[in-house]
């Protein structure tokens, strides 16, 4: 039977405006069929070609003494010296987890670490950032158990430990959750496999599981808003296998042990299309496949199916022509397909051959580097006012806010979520979920390697430029928390549709806030994931540009956590003086749950002395002077000092501020500080005064159940424990 025609209308169901399609057919000078529109679709989806994006990505710093690959790589790698690697990324997996939640997410984890091993590193850590609605939405405690089951389900199954991670709730992401995933991975740094095509008439490989039906079309779907149509999507969501998974990674890195691998890409999104189309383009050459040698799980898959399938654990390499032989012993010991699907061409095309006749014959430059770019219009920023804490504030006890804050789901426990992921599997996790940053054992060494997620979506949406330097400047707190020093990130970048002026002002703003904040802090942005048309009939969700961040310490006999060691000790907060007596209230957690929420300006962030602060923080405990660090970020000071009490098990006495407005000082979200415990007070404190940073005198820790304030107000450790672990179980539960 023939083939109808491609009309406007088939390109428009595919996701491609009607200026698309007239480009295509100008590059074309001809009609394509359906499975070459299909190749279009995909790699000219947002999720493929950043076409509303690119511009501003552009502007990012990428580049740094420690980076070894950035943007542009499968994933990004940076030196951590001793002739090492780490390989890292994050990625979006959001669409598929709100109409799947277990396989959305499992689904996830499994891509990122294609992308990881991919490079030739072995992953040696998870981590997450997780956006769920209201708690009190229909599907929030459903789609909440979904993600944390597939996550915890493939991560555990293939044996990588999860080692940190955040999870929000906002009635925002009702109709939309956000589920990124990022992975860490180990590699000599001279033994690094990359993406390009080389070598014209070197044999193209196939590995991994077989090809079916689902998925197709994922990544425009992922490129495109929800509808009350939702729930119809399920055909478009991958289906992960853990076990195929951990015999494709063991499988790929003996194979590039023996250095018979020339490039390889994983088959991510659009599948086969964009390995081959990406790892063709990034050569400068051409490829040309035979359709009917890959292996399939179903019969009878036309092209279109074939090329478009979001099948997982697949792979696509090209290798020495001589290593063939070695290369399906490999895979046959490891019970996974390994099939030559075709060659390296001089022609620059992409040509596809199916039932012995061309069904795709298509130049792989328009595919690519002529990918249309938009410079979508922006909407001029309204700022939000500067809201004085004393206009909503009360004369309630520190305590009792302290309680019913903890209490929220902004500030429960997570230890329902984290306590399902397998954190330390390997053997080498020191610092797990539930502190600042994961922080990991180089096997076999003192050097350790330390990671976070981090973002303030309610920032983010009352100033988009702050709120993206923001977001980089709370990673590198946390990395700098536990004595490591920060290296590079990686951002996942969420938003909803760019064609919306506002949307788009969210996004550029955002992204030139981080570019300004990885400058200033010496992190420069390696790799990343853009998610877009993040918004259910025609709801958007609050932004959430997520930052993860990597960083190395030395020796990891002188990190720390959160939780202090004894009574006796000092606490002291680094960046703010003995004259504060109030904070920024502003789009803070007390605005949002004390207050109503008033819109309002976020705190301010000074990128210099972030780093100052962050630096000097590094060096005491490098010195060994402090026994734990948090940094001071949701709820502000009162809650940092609770949850290090918690996490002890200890009470302390706290020295209150002398008049100002006590909230304010308690719950105020400023920026660039750290609470310290500390048995050499003197000698921090002097440090601190040489290096010309702000320090002030908190109080000390006790040996009693009690969180106590010199004005006599004071609160149970047991009990806030209680109140902040029972939260979320308590929703699980009905």
């Amino acid at each position: 039977m023939s083939e109808p025609e491609m009309t406007l209308d088939n390109a428009a169901s595919m996701g491609l405006s009607a200026d698309e399609w007239k480009l295509i057919l100008k590059r074309l000078e001809r009609t394509p069929n359906l499975c070459e529109l299909g190749i279009f679709s995909a790699m000219w989806s947002e999720h493929c070609s950043y076409k509303s994006s690119k511009k501003w990505l552009k502007t990012l710093p990428v580049d740094g003494p420690m980076v070894i690959d950035g943007p542009g790589e499968n994933a990004g790698a940076v030196d951590i010296g001793d002739g090492l690697a780490a390989i890292f990324k994050i990625e979006s997996h959001n669409h598929p987890s709100y109409i799947e939640p277990y396989q959305g997410a499992a689904t996830g984890v499994g891509g990122i670490l294609r992308d990881v091993f991919t490079m030739g590193a072995r992953p040696v850590a998870l981590l997450n950032a997780l956006r769920f609605g209201a708690a009190d939405h229909e599907k929030t405690r459903h789609l909440l158990g979904g993600v944390v089951s597939g996550i915890g389900g493939y991560g555990n199954c293939i044996g990588i430990p999860t080692v940190g991670g955040e999870v929000n709730f906002d009635a925002s992401y009702n109709g939309n959750v956000l589920v990124n995933a990022m992975a860490v991975g180990l590699t000599h740094s001279d033994r690094i496999f990359r993406s390009a095509a080389t070598g014209p008439g070197n044999p193209i490989i196939y590995v991994g599981a077989k090809t079916g039906r689902d998925g197709i079309h994922g990544a425009t779907m992922a490129s495109a808003e929800f509808s009350d149509e939702t729930e119809s999507k399920r055909p478009t969501v991958q289906v992960g296998d853990p076990f195929t998974g951990k015999l494709l990674m063991e499988a790929c890195l003996e194979l590039m042990g023996s250095d018979s691998v020339l490039s390889i890409q994983d088959m991510g999104a659009a599948g086969l299309t964009s390995s081959s189309v990406e790892m063709a383009s990034k050569g400068g050459l051409g490829m040309e496949i035979d359709l009917d040698l890959v292996p399939t799980r179903e019969e009878e898959m036309s092209a279109y199916e074939l090329m478009l399938s979001e099948s997982q654990e697949r792979m696509l390499m090209v290798i020495k022509p001589d290593a063939t032989r070695r290369a399906r012993e490999i895979f046959d010991k490891w019970n996974l397909d390994f099939m030559p699907i075709g060659r390296v061409t001089e022609t620059g095309r992409l040509v596809l051959l199916k039932d012995g006749a061309t069904a795709c014959d298509i130049p792989i430059k328009p595919l690519v580097d002529d990918a249309p770019e938009y410079d979508r219009p922006q909407a001029k920023f309204v700022s939000y006012p500067i809201v004085e804490s004393r206009a909503i504030t009360s004369d309630a006890p520190i305590s009792s806010i302290l309680l019913q804050l903890l209490k929220t789901f902004d500030l429960a426990s997570r230890r329902w979520i984290y306590e399902q992921y397998d954190s330390q599997v390997m053997a080498d996790t020191l610092q797990g979920p539930g502190g600042d940053a994961g922080l990991i054992r180089v096997h076999g060494s003192q050097r350790g390697l330390a990671m976070s997620t981090d973002c303030t979506p309610r920032y983010v949406e009352a100033d988009p430029h702050n709120g993206g330097a923001q977001a980089v400047a709370e990673a590198y707190r946390n990395i700098c928390a536990v004595g490591a020093r920060p290296l590079a990130i990686t951002n996942n970048l969420n938003f909803g549709n760019p064609e919306k002026p506002e949307i788009m002002t969210q996004m550029a703003q955002s992204v030139i806030g981080m570019g300004e904040a990885a400058l200033a802090l010496n992190t420069p942005v390696v790799s990343g994931n853009v998610s877009l048309y993040n918004e259910t009939d025609g709801q958007a969700i609050r932004p959430c540009p997520v930052v993860g961040m990597v960083g190395v310490i030395n020796d990891i006999a002188t990190a720390v956590g959160i939780a202090p060691t004894a009574s006796g000790q000092t606490l002291l907060v680094i960046g703010q003086d003995e004259d504060c007596n109030d904070g920024w209230l502003g789009a803070s957690l007390y605005a949002r749950h004390i207050a109503g929420e008033p819109l309002a300006a976020p705190p301010p962030v000074s990128l210099e002395a972030e780093r100052k602060t962050g630096e000097f923080l590094q060096s005491q405990i490098g010195a060994g002077t402090i026994i734990a660090a948090h940094d001071v970020s949701d709820g502000g000071l009162v809650v940092a000092i609770a949850e290090m009490c918690m996490a002890a098990g200890l009470g302390a006495t706290i020295i209150s501020p002398n008049g100002g407005n006590a909230h304010g000082w308690a719950f105020g979200e400023d920026q660039g500080r750290y609470v310290i415990a500390t048995d050499d007070a003197g000698v921090v404190t002097n440090a601190a005064k040489t290096a010309d940073v702000n320090i002030c005198l908190l109080g000390v820790i006790s040996a009693t159940d009690e969180l106590k304030f010199d004005d006599g107000d004071a609160i149970s450790i047991s009990k806030l424990i209680s109140s902040a672990e029972a939260t979320i179980p308590a929703l699980m539960n009905g």
